[in-house]
C-alpha cells in the first residue's frame, strides 16, 4: 500500500475526528485525497504531531471524538518522547497512526532506522494499545477497533516507500490553517472556545 492510498482511507475513516497531520509529503498528499477544516496540517514542523495530537486530546472532553494523529516514521524517531508522555499521560481519546514506509520520503528518501526499532513495541512500552497492519482492509478494521480502546492508542501501518507524482505544495499560510480548524473545533461543539 502506498502512502497516498493509506491517507485516502484514513479521510474516509476520520471525517468527524480532529486530525493533526505530519509536515511535508503527507500533508501535500492528504490535502490532494481530501483537503478538509479537520485537518490541521504542521507545515515545518517535523516530530511535532504527537506532542499536539496529545494536547489537544487532553483539552477536548475524553468522550468527544478521538483525535487522530498521521505521522511518519522519519518524524517519529526524531521526538520519540512522545510515546512514554502519552502514555503516561494516557488520554483516553487519542490514536497516534504510524505511517511507516522506512524513508525520509521529503528528503531524497534517505532510510530511517525504523528496520531496526520496533516502533510497535516502543509504543506498546510506553502504555499505548497497540495495532499494526499494511493493508487498506486491515486499516479499515484496526483503525475502527482502536476507536474504542479506553487509552492512547497506536496503529503501525507499513506502507511502500515514495511519495505520490504530480501533488501540488501545499502553500496555505499556517495562520490560517490554525484558523480554520480552530473554527471547526468551535462548530462542532468539540470546544467552547479556541484562542488565537
Amino acid at each position: 500500500m502506498k502512502r497516498i492510498e493509506a491517507l485516502a482511507v484514513l479521510a474516509e475513516l476520520s471525517r468527524r475526528h480532529p486530525v493533526v497531520v505530519t509536515c511535508a509529503a503527507t500533508s501535500r498528499e492528504l490535502a490532494a485525497v481530501r483537503d478538509s477544516d479537520n485537518h490541521f496540517y504542521l507545515l515545518d514542523a517535523m516530530g511535532l504531531v504527537g506532542s499536539v495530537a496529545t494536547g489537544l486530546a487532553l483539552g477536548l472532553n475524553p468522550d468527544r471524538p478521538k483525535v487522530v494523529g498521521i505521522e511518519g516514521d522519519g518524524s517519529l524517531l526524531m521526538n520519540p518522547n512522545v510515546l512514554p508522555t502519552g502514555g503516561y499521560l494516557a488520554p483516553a481519546n487519542l490514536l497516534l497512526v504510524l505511517l511507516d514506509n522506512g524513508i525520509y520520503g521529503s528528503t531524497g528518501e534517505l532510510p530511517t532506522y525504523s528496520s531496526h526499532i520496533d516502533l510497535e513495541a516502543l509504543a506498546a512500552a510506553a502504555g499505548w494499545t497497540t495495532r499494526s497492519t499494511a493493508t487498506a482492509d486491515g486499516l479499515r478494521a484496526t483503525f475502527t477497533e482502536l476507536l474504542d480502546v479506553e487509552k492512547p492508542a497506536f496503529l503501525h501501518v507499513r506502507i511502500e516507500p515514495g511519495n505520490a507524482p504530480d501533488v501540488a505544495k501545499l502553500l496555505l499560510d499556517p495562520v490560517s490553517l490554525r484558523d480554520r480548524f480552530a473554527r471547526w473545533l468551535r462548530d462542532e461543539h468539540l470546544v467552547t472556545a479556541v484562542k488565537a
